[in-house]
């Protein structure tokens, strides 16, 4: 019983240890947590595991330049906010998270075309600014927090970064949650991850991501 209580009060101080990170990253860490919905690494599309074909993926931060043809009244630079969305005026809120820059010149032609605001317009997006890979590791790790890591680092990386696991961790419960724009849960384990069986170790950060060991 002196063992449980224990270990209830060690893991209290380490989740109030947390309370001065950003409430989203807090928010965020709670989805991850308990026994909610999660999919597999191996089971989710391939383009969300790595860019395919060297194409990359836009994420929160980053800064485009919008170009629709004609228009320059919705033309101009603008942000994709941490809800995987940005703003084009006139036509409003587009998803742009997880989308080449073509992909989503693309999603903005459709728009356009559907709300009669400029049929058969052509558009281009540019990256003008591409936001630092700033990822977030909580739970059982040794120094929970947010981490600037390298482009294209995944799971390892950003463990090593915390210090590695606590004693308590279970190495086969760790999780990467994504807001693509919706909350997605990737469930993968340790020994999968160094042995890279699997897509594992091929999975790569976004901005944003939240890395949980339980």
């Amino acid at each position: 019983m002196r063992s449980l209580l224990s270990d209830v009060a060690r893991r209290g101080r380490r989740y109030v240890a947390l309370l001065g990170a950003p409430v989203v990253l807090l928010a965020t860490g709670a989805c991850a947590h308990g026994t909610g919905p999660f999919v597999w690494v191996d089971q989710i599309p391939e383009r969300d595991v790595a860019p395919v074909g060297g194409e990359y993926r836009l994420g929160p931060g980053d800064v485009v330049t919008v170009q629709v043809f004609s228009h320059a009244e919705m033309s101009g630079r603008t942000k994709v906010r941490d809800d995987g969305k940005l703003s084009i005026p006139l036509l409003g809120d587009v998803v742009a998270a997880g989308l080449s820059p073509s992909a989503l010149a693309h999603t903005v032609e459709t728009e356009l075309g559907k709300q009669n605001l400029a049929v058969g317009t052509r558009v281009t997006v540019a990256l003008e600014e591409r936001a630092p890979l700033r990822v977030s590791v909580i739970g059982e790790v040794a120094r929970p927090g947010l981490f600037a890591l390298d482009p294209g680092a995944g799971v390892a990386e950003a463990l090593a970064s915390a210090g590695g696991f606590t004693e308590f961790a279970h190495r086969d419960r760790l999780f990467v949650v994504r807001r693509q724009p919706e909350l997605v849960r990737i469930r993968l384990t340790y020994d999968d991850l160094v042995r890279a069986r699997g897509r594992a170790a091929e999975l790569r950060l976004r901005p944003g991501d939240v890395v949980v060991v339980e």
